[in-house]
């Protein structure tokens, strides 16, 4: 039994590495579901983005990413921009 907790370890922290990102990104402007709906889908054209969630209360969009997907604040400052949105920055955590 002992010999499999190193091959068991060694797995979850493989999954654990390959889990990419979650990015919480603060944003101004966001009004309503269509609102969502617009940056939603201007998100999920991004390679590598896979679960999206728009808080229109707080103002927050939060992204998970897949491994080697990386997005970075310029590229986030014009997809709001052309949104029609004022992005105000974001936190990057490993999922």
């Amino acid at each position: 039994m002992k010999q499999w907790i190193p091959i068991l370890l060694l797995a979850w922290s493989a999954t654990a590495l390959a889990a990419g990102a979650h990015y919480v990104i603060r944003v101004d402007g966001l009004a309503c579901p269509y609102c969502a709906y617009g940056v939603e889908k201007k998100l999920k054209a991004i390679d590598g983005v896979e679960a999206i969630d728009v808080d229109l209360n707080e103002g927050v969009v939060t992204v998970d990413t897949a491994e080697g997907t990386v997005l970075t604040e310029p590229q986030l400052r014009q997809l709001f921009q052309d949104a029609g949105f004022t992005y105000r920055g974001m936190k990057v955590t490993e999922r």
